[in-house]
């Protein structure tokens, strides 16, 4: 029996030039090169510390992305609302390398959320889980869908002190080292819980 091993080829089958290959790569330069990136997790609702992981391990799952580092656990005051109107949150940082382009991350950061009911009625409102993209390499974008570095994550001690946990040496584009930015603005209402231990994904 031949298998059609020895048959020969087909001639409407044209190779792609190389050209065509090496446009379509550079295109993409995601494609094998991956990425490093800064997700920030947060939850204020429900099992936070289960939700966190579960978040972690939703990203672990996703093709292209590989979580690398996870960060210890902070527990801190919501931010922009009055005290003691919501429950305090838990927060995170993970470090990952990516060949998705921050779009689809975003995407998957958007499905995440969702899988966990994450409810977005009001600005600074409770949620089970925020998945938020802090950084994308060196990427510095001002897209209103997704603005890199976050706009916001050099004011936020939840997230830089996580962020330097996991990585010291650690710069903000356009914005300086994480370092120096959290020893800029301390770390009042953010408040670490070593209790707490969050894992990288099976």
């Amino acid at each position: 029996m031949n298998n059609g091993l020895n048959a020969p080829s087909d001639p409407t089958v044209q190779p792609v030039p190389a050209s065509v290959v090496e446009t379509v790569d550079a295109a993409d330069t995601t494609l094998s090169n991956p990425k490093w990136a800064v997700v920030a997790l947060g939850a204020n609702l429900g099992n936070r510390l289960e939700t966190l992981q579960g978040a972690i391990d939703a990203l672990g799952d996703t093709p292209g992305l590989r979580v690398k580092a996870v960060s210890p656990v902070y527990e801190t005051e919501p931010w922009g609302v009055e005290p003691g109107s919501q429950p305090s949150y838990l927060n995170a940082v993970v470090a990952l390398k990516t060949t998705l382009p921050p779009s689809s991350l975003l995407e998957r950061g958007h499905a995440i959320e969702e899988a966990f009911d994450r409810v977005r009625e009001e600005r600074w409102g409770p949620r089970t889980i925020d998945v938020d993209i802090v950084s994308y390499a060196d990427v510095v974008s001002d897209d209103p869908v997704l603005t890199l570095p976050h706009p916001r994550a050099h004011q936020r001690a939840f997230v830089l002190a996580p962020w330097n946990d996991v990585d010291p040496e650690a710069q903000i584009p356009g914005r300086g080292p994480v370092a120096a930015l959290l020893a800029g603005i301390g770390l009042a209402g953010v408040t670490p819980r070593p209790d707490l231990e969050l894992r990288l994904p099976e």
